[in-house]
């Protein structure tokens, strides 16, 4: 399996426990704060979409660009996330050139994205409404 192949396997396995953990979710569960130095879950899900923002910069243009967007409803910005991860793996599936290390774009926005599904995960189980195995 080629670095291409890789991060595209990998992106769709995100996607699939991505979605697992949003699916089904309260309407309470998106500003769910468990702790006073916690983020919301819709924090955490914008974050994730910022990520994948930050990786088609990385290699669509090779000069990665960090933007911080303000927190959309739960439903909004979980379909931020999934399109900005949809034209991260649109990219990739183009065949178009990558001009940043496919190592580093795991590293960096697809490993820091698989944290925060578990964390999504987590924070289902203590607000209450634990996903569906």
């Amino acid at each position: 399996m080629d670095e291409r192949e890789f991060l595209r396997h990998t992106v769709a396995t995100l996607a699939y426990r991505a979605a697992k953990t949003m699916r089904g979710a309260p309407a309470s569960f998106a500003d769910f704060l468990p702790g006073p130095e916690s983020n919301t879950p819709r924090t955490i899900v914008a974050h994730m979409g910022d990520l994948f923002d930050w990786a088609l910069t990385m290699v669509r243009d090779g000069t990665p660009k960090w933007n911080s967007a303000t927190p959309l409803p739960w439903d909004a910005e979980c379909a931020r996330f999934f399109r900005a991860l949809q034209a991260f793996d649109d990219h990739l599936a183009s065949g178009a050139a990558v001009h940043f290390d496919a190592r580093q774009a795991f590293q960096g926005p697809i490993a820091d994205a698989l944290t925060h599904t578990g964390q999504l995960a987590m924070l289902r189980r203590l607000h209450g409404s634990p996903m569906k195995g």
